[in-house]
């Protein structure tokens, strides 16, 4: 299992690294962009598309590595002040929930982006295919889903040994 965890949290700050790349990509083809429209009178064309592309690749990609830091926001006040053994039945259920609908949301995921690959979608401006960057969301998602269920396991194993 431990082998399991320590491959899960490689894919994780993996992503997390791709998606700090990504805020450098956008942040580059943004300040390009407006140089080149102030100085040269001639902007990139397709900005926005991209820049909403590795938006969403950022947010996709580094969710795995936030949920493993725990660097979302908690409303734990109330569960803090509960015993240890109540807080992992808490977080237990939590998780298992959570990662029952990160599977199917997934599974949709995966369905949508191959629905937009058999229609051909693009994007209006650049003609970007859509589906790859869902497909890739998709399987930031799929790390996200081990990453909570690695944490389910814990819990679980919280509640078990208590």
């Amino acid at each position: 299992m431990e082998k399991f965890n320590s491959t899960v949290k490689k894919a994780a700050g993996v992503l997390n690294e791709a998606a700090g790349w990504g805020i450098v990509l956008a942040m580059i083809l943004v300040v390009v962009n407006i140089i080149l429209r102030a100085v040269f009178k001639s902007p990139i064309l397709g900005t926005y598309e991209y820049t909403g592309f590795l938006t969403a690749l950022i947010v996709g990609c580094g969710l795995s590595y936030c949920a493993l830091a725990n660097g979302h926001i908690a409303i734990g006040f109330l569960v803090e002040k509960l015993k240890k053994r109540t807080q992992n039945i808490i977080d237990s259920v939590t998780n298992v929930f959570v990662l029952c609908f990160m599977l199917f949301f997934t599974w949709r995921m995966f369905l949508y982006a191959g629905k937009l690959a058999a229609s051909s979608e693009v994007s209006p401006t650049t003609q970007t295919p859509y589906y790859l960057f869902v497909y890739i969301t998709a399987m930031s998602f799929v790390v996200l889903s081990l990453v909570i269920f690695t944490k389910a396991i814990q819990s679980i194993k919280g509640v078990m040994n208590k």
